[in-house]
């Protein structure tokens, strides 16, 4: 089988069609099972962030497959297949491949380098596993995923300054805050306060309400503390929620049904909530604004959730500034002197290196695959040769005196012969497998030494059918 994958990200699709495209929750668990169920597909695993949901499966058949997907795809968004087909891609064999190891390092994000889409991709497969869809072959190429990932970050500075879509969010926000302020430069303080010497300080006097209290929401409050916010209010439809990461950041509670009142009082709103319709709406926004008492103060409302939180039409309003994930993908001039949009500049350097470790996990993994796929043949030519050292062995024994001392030492003496004679043609013809014209090596191994076809054809069965050859993978290296 091979792997194949059907998506839509934010390179491809429009913030609107992805705010439709996407599936958590029952339906994606119902797409994971439609997906598995469908002619084709051997098994699969679903990557839904809030920028890109692609559809990863091992398939027996490239358009069958395909065209499968991509209904489901339909089917699940409510979106008509001939409005989501232009907005898809598709990748195949090793360009799926190096494709999901790209997304794993974080090279097709939004804000390149950053850490949660690594975090995503191990949830992905987590819940394939739990939904009994992760066939062995996926289930290897997500370990591989996630391996290459954390060497990228570990032997690269792809993710040095943090950047994940809070911190870039929070920063570009920031410099909305201010108008003709550069992002990193800090505003002015009140007169007889000293100037705050930490620059990434730089939410320092300002009043954040944080919607939500999921685990962005916690990255956004912990990512505001960090940043010297002056207050953090948290709003959540579960009080106990709120109120557990209110105390986590020193912070307090509002109620989410009467937002006005906590709005007019922010400076900065952070909204990710998990909620299917709008939860700022322009009204509330226009009433908020009202209760301000401050003409001319900025408002600056960050929405990180997907779909949106925010009504868009609360851009339009006066001193008004929106930031949601269709614009983050343009920071504002300047952004590269600030520490906190550091990762918006990411050095060509580090996004060069990444790209070599995936390149040379990707080299390593094709090289895997070729020598597994001459591998009957050499276990055949190996067998062959224990059948005429066992024979060889047999007919001596009946020659020579029954010293088993002396047998002993023929025996192994004749292994290691055989031995040190297959290494070299078995070892060579494994590093040819992968190379142009590969198959006509395997093919004179087996011409050269008279291997019987149906005992390699054997052994392939034999490895198809070994426990764990198929099916879903148990072992939980992600």
């Amino acid at each position: 089988m091979s792997v194949l994958v059907v998506g839509l990200s934010h390179k491809s699709a429009s913030l609107p069609v992805l705010e439709q495209a996407v599936v958590s929750g029952d339906t994606l668990s119902k797409l994971i099972r439609d997906v598995s169920q469908s002619p084709n597909v051997g098994g699969t695993f679903v990557v839904s962030t809030c920028n890109r949901v692609e559809v990863y499966a091992e398939v027996d058949k490239f358009h069958g497959g395909v065209s499968s997907i991509c209904d489901l795809l339909a089917r699940h968004s409510g979106i008509p297949l001939s409005e989501l087909t232009p907005n898809l891609y598709v990748h195949y064999e090793d360009r799926a491949v190096q494709h999901l190891l790209a997304v794993a390092c974080g090279l097709e994000s939004m804000v390149v380098g950053e850490s949660q889409i690594l975090g995503q991709v191990r949830s992905a497969l987590a819940v394939a596993r739990g939904h009994s869809t992760l066939s062995r072959g996926l289930g290897e190429l997500g370990t591989l995923a996630l391996r290459t990932a954390r060497r990228a970050h570990a032997e690269t500075g792809i993710d040095q300054a943090g950047a994940n879509l809070v911190s870039i969010g929070i920063a570009v926000a920031r410099s909305r805050l201010v108008p003709g302020l550069a992002p990193g430069q800090l505003p002015k303080p009140a007169t007889g306060q000293a100037a705050p010497a930490d620059p990434p300080r730089s939410l320092a006097g300002l009043r954040v309400l944080i919607v939500g209290a999921g685990s962005m929401s916690s990255l956004a409050a912990t990512t505001a503390t960090r940043m010297g916010a002056a207050h953090i209010v948290v709003a959540n439809r579960t009080a106990d929620r709120a109120g557990r990461l209110a105390a986590a950041v020193g912070g307090s509670t509002a109620d989410l049904t009467d937002l006005a009142g906590p709005v007019a009082e922010a400076d900065l709103v952070i909204s990710c909530t998990g909620a299917a319709g709008v939860v700022l709406s322009a009204d509330l926004v226009t009433e908020a604004l009202a209760r301000r008492g401050q003409p001319g103060r900025p408002l600056v409302l960050l929405d990180l959730a997907m779909p949106r939180d925010v009504d868009p039409a609360a851009a339009a309003l006066p001193g008004v500034h929106l930031v949601g994930l269709d614009t983050l993908g343009d920071p504002p001039a300047g952004a590269g002197d600030a520490p906190e949009l550091a990762g918006l500049a990411t050095r060509d350097a580090d996004v060069d290196a990444v790209r070599a470790i995936v390149a040379q996990e990707f080299e390593a993994r094709v090289s895997a695959v070729h020598a597994a796929r001459v591998a009957p043949t050499v276990v055949a030519l190996r067998a062959k040769a224990a059948l005429v050292v066992d024979a060889e062995l047999a007919r001596l024994a009946g020659r020579l005196p029954a010293d088993h001392r002396t047998l002993d030492e023929v025996e192994r003496a004749m292994r290691r012969v055989v031995d040190k004679l297959l290494h070299a043609p078995t070892v060579r013809v494994k590093e040819l497998a992968g190379s142009p014209g590969g198959d006509a090596y395997e093919d004179a191994l087996r011409v050269l030494f008279d291997l019987d076809p149906a005992v390699v054809a054997a052994v392939t069965l034999a490895d198809a059918t070994a426990p764990g050859a198929s099916g879903p993978r148990q072992e939980d290296e992600t």
